[in-house]
């Protein structure tokens, strides 16, 4: 029993599957750098294996991440490379065999690299050609690696690194048309072994696939309000090759507002609930940023 439950007790990679990420395919000026400051706060239901003796399990986690952002080109396309280091705060509570149980957790989670290339409809552009640039379709590639430096020991059940490396190769396409922007995006999460899973086993988990959409309005090129949703599936899990049954079909849909406040600063703010959850976290979401950006 202990297996089953364990499996679905590492929270930060269903958490990274819920990302609904409008604008990530949007080119930026050759030599722009951006400091970000995110703050998100999630919190809800956890539904676990059903074969898991947890029942009413629930979760509040605080994440703080400090990013940076680097535009350039790529083979004469826009591109731009991104760092983000995630400090997370998190409490779980539940039922375990009918008792009260509860445990929390503060430190750094795992490191996150993301390298996105626009192949067709933004061609790397200087500031000066960017100010004139009339965004219309857009096709992008990108893929986020995410290296096991997060947090971990493998006598707890609940941890903040998951002791594993994961990729996301993902798509996106966008098509401007006056004020309004579609977006489509399907990648592919896919991750290693964890062979210090807790007790000293080993935690296996199938790739998940990710889904987004999103619809903006922009009131105008600095201020603009997007319509969020997702879909994803798999990511069921083998502990010393015992299958759980912990197959996701989860999706989420939210809302996210950004705006300029100057020349060189914006703020985005983010909310989002599940709005179909069968394993996994059941969350609602808000999330506050601060970007400050200069050329160089």
């Amino acid at each position: 029993m202990v297996v089953a439950t364990t499996a679905c007790l590492c929270l930060p990679a269903p958490v990274r599957a819920q990302e609904l990420e409008p604008g990530a395919y949007w080119p930026l000026p050759k030599g722009l750098n951006i400091v970000t400051v995110v703050n998100g706060f999630n919190w809800g239901d956890v539904a676990f294996d059903p074969a898991a003796p947890i029942d009413d399990g629930s979760a509040a986690i605080n994440t703080t991440a400090l990013s940076f952002t680097r535009a350039f080109g790529l083979a004469g396309r826009s591109a731009n490379l991104g760092v983000s280091v995630p400090v997370v705060a998190g409490h779980v509570e539940g039922l375990v065999l009918g008792i009260p149980a509860e445990v929390d957790r503060f430190g750094l989670g795992d490191l996150r690299v993301r390298l996105g290339v626009n192949v067709y409809g933004a061609p790397a552009m200087t500031p000066q050609a960017f100010a004139s640039y009339l965004q219309k379709t857009i096709v992008g590639v990108s893929v986020v690696v995410v290296p096991p430096l997060g947090e971990y020991d493998p006598t707890k059940l609940i941890n903040l690194g998951t002791n594993r490396w994961s990729f996301k190769p993902d798509i996106g396409f966008s098509r401007t048309r006056g004020r309004w922007v579609l977006e489509g995006m399907a990648g592919v999460w896919l991750f290693t072994t964890n062979d210090d899973f807790f007790g000293g086993r080993t935690r296996e988990q199938d790739p998940i696939v990710a889904l987004q959409a999103h619809l903006t309005y922009r009131f105008k090129r600095s201020m603009w309000l997007a319509g969020d949703a997702n879909f994803f599936t798999g990511g069921r899990t083998t502990v010393d090759g015992q299958q759980n049954l912990d197959l996701q079909k989860n999706s989420r849909i939210g809302a996210t507002f950004s705006t300029a406040i100057g020349r060189s600063q914006a703020i985005r703010m983010a909310v989002s609930r599940g709005a179909y959850t069968t394993i996994g976290a059941d969350f609602t979401a808000i999330a506050f940023g601060y970007n400050y950006a200069w050329a160089r």
